[in-house]
């Protein structure tokens, strides 16, 4: 069974999620939780997408609108009618009959079309559902410049960097067979650059040397000079 840290953006993204359904009538039902890749944000959706039956769908670089309709389609188990314009109408009528949200992942690839962000306007428009687009930093300013689907978004919601607590909470998830110092963990933090990803990598390597080395419980000194993963690429002879 996997197991999900609890870690502060799974908080943010639920918390946004409850307000936008619980939004009073007249309110838009847009939200935007943007932040730098590796910050969680496809995790926590993913994982707030578990707990409230959500469809979730990542949307490809290659995608076009007709694509996208169909992946909704799949993800909400109907079958695709075949126009765009009748694909429109069964996404939005599903959306308003279950009263699900619609959570649409790397929406920076939409954002650099035209059509798909006035189809994402269209299914929003058409079933008033709860839409949570994740994106990253910039997603916000390419967003700007269309202003129709600009003023829908409710929430504008900065995915946070990683924290010691953060690293606290997944650490039992990637090194479960040690226990890892808080001087080591803020040392983790330190290097990750808010990436909650290289932390998870780190602390996966750690167990794995703490399995070597027979370790109990690993801290800096024990760790000593040993290498850290920081996303930098490797360099000649190194």
């Amino acid at each position: 069974m996997n197991q999900t840290a609890q870690i502060y953006n799974l908080e943010l993204v639920r918390t946004a999620t409850e307000r936008l359904c619980g939004r009073t009538a007249g309110l838009p039902g847009l939200a935007v939780l943007y932040g730098p890749a590796g910050y969680g944000k496809t995790t926590a959706a993913g994982a707030v997408a578990n707990e409230n039956r959500s469809y979730f769908v990542q949307i490809r670089s290659a995608w076009t609108r007709k694509a996208l309709l169909e992946k909704i389609l799949a993800e909400m188990s109907l079958k695709p009618d075949g126009t765009i314009s009748a694909m429109l109408d069964q996404v939005a009528t599903q959306l308003a009959a279950s009263g699900r949200m619609l959570i649409l992942d790397e929406f920076d690839y939409a954002a650099r079309s035209d059509s798909m962000i006035e189809l994402t306007r269209d299914i929003y428009e058409a079933s008033q559902a709860t839409i949570l687009l994740l994106g990253e930093e910039m997603l916000p300013q390419k967003l700007k410049k269309h202003e129709r689907f600009h003023s829908r978004v409710l929430s504008w919601i900065p995915a946070q960097p990683v924290s010691v607590d953060d690293a606290a909470a997944l650490a039992p998830i990637y090194a479960p067979e040690v226990d890892v110092g808080e001087d080591l963990l803020a040392e983790l933090v330190r290097l990750s650059g808010g990436s909650v990803r290289r932390v998870c990598v780190n602390l996966s390597n750690i167990n794995q040397e703490a399995a070597l080395e027979g370790w109990e419980r690993v801290g800096r000194r024990e760790w000593a000079d040993r290498p850290l993963y920081t996303g930098e690429a490797p360099r000649r002879g190194a």
